[in-house]
């Protein structure tokens, strides 16, 4: 071989890289499928260390490549919030903690989505279990870009006590006396983020945007196997066209409710049992794209809202804190991504990568059109799932905790402002070894980093940066207490006793 050939290689070498990781212009365009589970700890799968039996998501690890350090919010509205717009949750939807039924605002019907931005790029849409957005007519998947929509409006805890939306599976039930004196009117705060606590209506049931059941304890035990029927069936009937599933799990918030064949298989409680349906249900999404070989073709994103709820026995491990916090245990999920062909096989990254990050990627995938007439703070992540050993697109995390940011991340460097504690969390993933004493000069860049904020999302409130949240007159329950739906809230009216 030649010197000059010898000098060819490493190009060569880079420019044969390059286009295995870009998508070719005259190639197919993927059918994209996000799983989202609720509430899912880092460390209760398989994939990610945990003890329960989760053979479909180790083969998907094993056959894709596990996302490190994917951030989500701490809790579900705002991380879903996230996904959908490609934003920080805060940007998309301003609001303290979460929504709940009757709630006065939502995400705003003017948002542009990520269904929006693939349904404009000529792909069937669906959205598959919880949204938790807002539960009146204008904030529902079918005003944000879905096509179609079958599931729960918000958590399925969001529900009356006497019909199981209070106690996982085999624990009593309030009885209506008690649940009637635990009632109570809402009070002020609650009118425009929604009603709290007894004072929840009937957890219902949606069709697109029609109520077409009532959720107690038998339909909360039924809600997984309905919803991966659904999206099995959306697959089929969708496979001649490009597609993208949002298919967001109930599972495993609680109340926990695994079927009967899972109930004491886990070895690991009511929580470990569900965990193993969740497996489930991915195997069923799995096995239908092999079976209609369209595994070649499809994108497959398996993550979580939040980290899971260490006081309601899920476990982070090796992660420090809990669903709800901005410790690595609240906003780190196990995240797989799997393209037979297109993502590298049994690999790992730790690139920084996010929720917001799905929708500039997809669109690059789908070739769509991002929205050009608004800030997103997402980045395409597209060179990170295909394994380039290149850059990462994205260096630093904003950790918000509904309105107020708690800490930020550069590197493997996080700050956590309000005591100043800095952790390498590259290495110390548990943030036990508080080292800001020994790098001030990082301390001082990360809160500079947190002062840039000011002026557009702002470190505390309601920043300029943030976009006006959806927002109704007059909100109405889906379900009355005696089981009516409001013909001005969503459907017919129809009474489900």
């Amino acid at each position: 071989m030649t010197r000059f050939a010898l000098r060819l290689l490493p190009g060569l070498a880079l420019a044969l890289f390059a286009s295995a990781v870009a998508p070719a212009s005259d190639a197919p365009r993927p059918n994209l499928i996000i799983i989202n589970i609720d509430d899912l700890g880092f460390g209760e799968i398989g994939p990610f260390g945990g003890a329960n039996r989760t053979p479909h998501l180790d083969r998907m690890a094993r056959e894709g490549r596990k996302l490190t350090s994917h951030y989500a919010a701490p809790v579900c509205s705002p991380s879903r919030a996230s996904l959908m717009t490609g934003s920080y949750a805060k940007r998309a939807l301003p609001i303290p903690h979460v929504l709940f039924p009757v709630a006065e605002v939502g995400l705003n019907p003017a948002e542009r989505t990520i269904a929006e931005v693939l349904k404009d790029a000529g792909y069937a849409t669906a959205c598959i279990g919880k949204w938790h957005l807002g539960d009146q007519r204008d904030f529902l998947p079918t005003r944000q870009g879905f096509d179609s929509f079958f599931g729960i409006p918000y958590s399925n805890d969001m529900g009356l006590a006497a019909e199981g939306a209070r106690s996982n599976r085999g624990a009593p039930l309030p009885s209506g006396k008690q649940a009637a004196k635990a009632a109570k009117a809402p009070g002020p705060m609650e009118r425009e983020t929604g009603l709290r606590g007894n004072a929840q209506p009937p957890l219902p049931l949606v069709e697109n945007e029609t109520v077409i059941g009532r959720v107690r304890v038998a339909e909360q035990i039924d809600l997984t196997r309905r919803y991966t029927e659904r999206a099995v069936q959306f697959i089929r009937e969708r496979r001649d066209r490009p597609f993208f599933l949002y298919f967001a799990h109930s599972a495993v918030h609680f109340p926990v409710y695994p079927r009967d064949e899972f109930m004491g298989k886990s070895g690991r409680g009511v929580l470990g049992d569900w965990v193993q349906e969740v497996d489930w249900s991915v195997g069923q999404v799995l096995d239908a794209l092999r079976a209609l070989q369209l595994d070649g073709r499809t994108l497959v994103i398996f993550t979580s809202d939040n980290g899971g709820p260490v006081n309601q026995g899920a476990t982070n491990t090796p992660l420090r804190g809990s669903k709800g916090s901005t410790f690595e245990g609240g906003m780190r999920v196990c995240t797989l991504a799997w393209w037979p062909g297109r993502v590298p096989a049994g690999t790992s990254t730790a690139a920084i990568t996010a929720m917001m990050d799905f929708l500039p990627t997809f669109a690059r995938l789908a070739g769509g059109t991002i929205p050009a007439d608004r800030k997103l703070d997402g980045v395409d992540i597209w060179p990170v799932l295909a394994g380039d050993p290149a850059t990462p697109p994205r260096d630093q995390m904003l950790y918000f905790r509904g309105l107020t940011l708690e800490a930020v991340r550069s590197g493997p460097w996080k700050l956590h402002l309000a005591n100043g504690e800095l952790y390498d969390v590259a290495r110390d993933l548990a943030e036990s070894r508080d080292v800001a004493a020994q790098h001030p000069d990082v301390v001082r860049r990360l809160r500079a980093l947190a002062d840039a904020t000011k002026g557009d999302l702002d470190p505390d409130g309601v920043g300029p940066g943030c976009r006006p949240l959806g927002r109704v007159a007059n909100p109405q329950p889906l379900l009355a207490l005696d089981g009516t739906v409001r013909a001005d809230a969503v459907g017919k009216v129809r009474t489900f006793p």
